[in-house]
């Protein structure tokens, strides 16, 4: 009886230098850890999350918990070196939600989640060959 052993190929393609290894490690834990903070207090419905959900933003309090937890959900597929992609992706939309609801009311504070997306995109970049591979920087 023979079995079928199957192959994947392996890459071969070295890794990112250490310093862009090290740097985009460095600026994933930013968006990371804003996520992380942010979903905390959104599940644990910290009075000023629940004031600034409900009143400023017009969100009901029972959304909280579900938003919380997709928050936690895109950050760690973004922490995740496997499903960082993924991640950056969700993370993207998710914080393309947070611009909107910060335009909507007029709150100037629509940078900070437009910054943590464009670290988010840095950090990936840095620390992933492939994402750098498709988004190649040229100096011409």
């Amino acid at each position: 009886m023979t079995t079928a052993v199957t192959s994947h190929p392996v890459s071969t393609a070295p890794g990112p230098a250490k310093w862009k290894l090290w740097t985009g490690r460095a600026l994933s834990a930013l968006p990371i850890a804003a996520m992380v903070l942010s979903a905390t207090g959104k599940l644990s419905h910290a009075p000023g999350v629940v004031e600034q959900m409900t009143a400023k933003f017009g969100y009901p309090e029972r959304l909280m918990t579900p938003i919380g937890l997709l928050e936690v959900l895109c950050a760690v597929l973004y922490a995740v070196p496997r499903t960082a992609v993924l991640g950056a992706v969700l993370v993207t939309g998710y914080l393309g939600g947070a611009i909107a609801t910060h335009v909507r009311v007029e709150d100037p504070a629509f940078a900070m989640p437009f910054l943590l997306g464009v670290i988010a995109w840095g950090g990936l970049y840095l620390r992933d060959p492939r994402v750098s591979a498709i988004l190649p920087l040229r100096s011409k």
